[in-house]
């Protein structure tokens, strides 16, 4: 079987084909991860070498494995609050803004987050149980959180809400003890049916439109340092029409957008606001 390694012809096809479909670009110094990774693909699918299973990709038999071949090739670890300065701004900053602005008659009684590209749900659940922890300032508050990613297989963890260790290994004691319930054996932990009420999971490509209502905030974070600078500005484009004039946008370290979120200003070095009026 030739499932050794991936040649660069054959690197340089399953690259460009990963990049139509999900936006993400994969460098050269990547080829032996991704050669690992859709080698796993060949056992699942009993296919006998990588040319054919890029064939069988590319024709219309293919249409249903693209996802999972996406899904092998995706980095999808995390965890939760991960980067807590961006939690603690949300839950003191950002809530009792929007509090003192409904307080004043300028907002409504809700809020809209989105947790853009969310794998299995850290993120999007962390975000939820902020709003948990502030549960008496915002009661009558019509809470919604949704969590998009392009993974389905990453959402159906995230819809059942149940874990390992490693995800929270970050998070004190205290808060997994509110908010989680430990298995008998002490090895998978489920996030309390509170908290994921107020959550929402759907399967979304971020090169494409997202077709809801606006959000007063969006975490965007530790993904978009896969796509190239054209990828990237079709994302922004997409989020930042979804953003509420007013809204926030949470962003990564390391995601390369800075100079792509206009008309948006910046507040510090993760966090951008669009202005009530464009101009």
């Amino acid at each position: 079987m030739e499932t050794d390694k991936l040649t660069t012809k054959q690197f340089e096809l399953f690259r460009d084909f990963i990049y139509r479909h999900s936006g993400m670009y994969v460098d050269a110094s990547k080829i032996t991860l991704v050669s690992n990774r859709i080698r796993s693909r060949l056992k699942a699918g009993g296919f006998k070498d990588f040319s054919s299973y890029y064939n069988y990709l590319i024709s219309v038999k293919g249409a249903d494995e693209v996802e999972q071949f996406l899904e092998a090739i995706s980095t999808n670890e995390s965890f939760f609050f991960r980067t807590n300065s961006h939690f603690e701004w949300f839950k003191h900053v950002f809530l009792g803004e929007m509090i003192a602005r409904s307080m004043r008659g300028q907002h409504p009684k809700t809020l809209r987050i989105w947790s853009a590209a969310c794998s299995a749900g850290e993120e999007a659940y962390s975000l939820a149980i902020c709003l948990a922890e502030n549960s008496l300032r915002l009661r009558d508050w019509k809470l919604y959180i949704l969590g998009t990613d392009i993974s389905r297989g990453v959402l159906e963890t995230a819809q059942r809400g149940v874990y390992k260790k490693r995800s929270i290994e970050g998070v004190v004691d205290a808060r997994v003890r509110r908010n989680f319930d430990a298995s008998k054996d002490g090895q998978t932990w489920t996030i309390k049916a509170k908290i994921q009420e107020t959550v929402e999971f759907r399967q979304h490509n971020l090169m494409n439109p997202l077709s809801v209502p606006v959000f007063d905030c969006i975490f965007v974070r530790n993904v978009l340092i896969y796509f190239d600078r054209a990828s990237r500005k079709v994302a922004i484009r997409h989020l930042i029409s979804q953003l509420a004039p007013g809204g926030y946008l949470v962003v990564g370290p390391s995601e390369g957008v800075f100079d792509m979120l206009t008309p948006l200003r910046k507040l510090s070095t993760f966090l951008y606001q669009k202005p009530e009026i464009l101009v």
